[in-house]
């Protein structure tokens, strides 16, 4: 049924059992009074291994190191980069606004107020990607639109192509607009591009007489259905809540069809969120790992305590 059971949440296993097999889990209140809540806010390894053994059995799980064993190495990289003064400015006054926020809520209240937190957050991401995005009057530099241009010159140096992912169909703009400056050749897809046109798109890239050597791409756009093993080079923008999108992302290009080594680069504004949203990433993976193989999990849930994580 799916190749990812669960990516953000506990929840998401029950569904998917309660469509297969209802009643097995039983209702979603008693799943989470059993185990939900005790696997998540309380690490009961008990609840995980008796949930992984009863799910087990319905479960086939196939890595993609043991069925594709002639597929090339893939090798990841975060690169750092710094944040500049103003930029830095504008960052600290929006971390300060929506700590204030969270802290003078409880959890209740922040269940409540999601959308407006999820917005500032949203607002707090795209400083780190550019302020340009939020502050049309910005006339400030963004590091990392700078040290994305030059690691995609270099890759491209190098004889490699390159895909860019971004959750920001505004920051794509941008980023094309670096390309334009620079004389680099590319292409686009987003959720705007139509089936026909995608398919055309990747054909043109694909072509090694091709000049366009970068291929810039919505992360949702560009999540599943595409085949790009014509690129080499994969980079991230900007972090995603969800290491799974990305990772399915990625497999634009590493998959099979790929004769070279899959260098991939997830680009992180140093000292911010995005290196938070790192550590969330982490935990959410280890979530999925645990039930599927029993080993040892973290939260997944969004609390007052882990907002304020996120913003120290």
């Amino acid at each position: 049924m799916t190749g990812t059971p669960i990516e953000n949440r506990l929840s998401e296993l029950w569904s998917i059992f309660n469509f297969v097999m209802p009643g097995f889990l039983k209702s979603y209140r008693e799943f989470k009074k059993d185990f939900e809540s005790p696997i998540v806010k309380e690490d009961d390894q008990d609840c995980l291994n008796r949930l992984s053994q009863m799910v087990g059995p319905f479960i086939l799980r196939r890595l993609k190191k043991d069925v594709l064993k002639d597929l090339p190495d893939k090798l990841e990289e975060v690169r750092y980069v710094g944040v500049g003064k103003e930029q830095r400015r504008l960052y600290d006054a929006e971390i300060a606004r929506l700590k204030n926020k969270v802290m003078a809520e409880d959890d209740e209240g922040i269940k409540r107020e999601q959308i407006e937190i999820l917005a500032a957050l949203t607002r707090i991401r795209e400083i780190c990607c550019d302020p340009g995005l939020l502050y049309e009057d910005y006339k400030g530099e963004s590091e990392k639109r700078l040290a994305c241009v030059d690691l995609i010159k270099s890759a491209i140096d190098e004889g490699h192509k390159v895909l860019l992912f971004s959750q920001f169909t505004s920051m794509l703009d941008l980023l094309e607009e670096s390309l334009k400056a620079e004389e680099i050749g590319f292409l686009r897809i987003d959720g705007q591009t139509p089936k026909a046109r995608r398919l055309t798109l990747v054909n043109v890239f694909k072509h090694k007489d091709s000049p366009a050597k970068v291929f810039l791409i919505s992360l949702k756009a560009g999540g599943t259905g595409l085949n790009l093993t014509g690129a080499d080079t994969v980079i991230h923008y900007d972090p995603w809540w969800n290491v799974a999108a990305q990772n399915q992302a990625t497999d634009r290009a590493h998959r099979i069809g790929q004769e070279k080594k899959v260098t991939v680069y997830k680009l992180i504004a140093k000292d911010t969120v995005e290196e938070a949203i790192l550590d969330l990433q982490e935990a959410k993976s280890l979530l999925a790992q645990g039930i599927l193989t029993a080993e040892s999990v973290s939260s997944a849930s969004l609390q007052k305590e882990d907002l304020l994580k996120i913003l120290d």
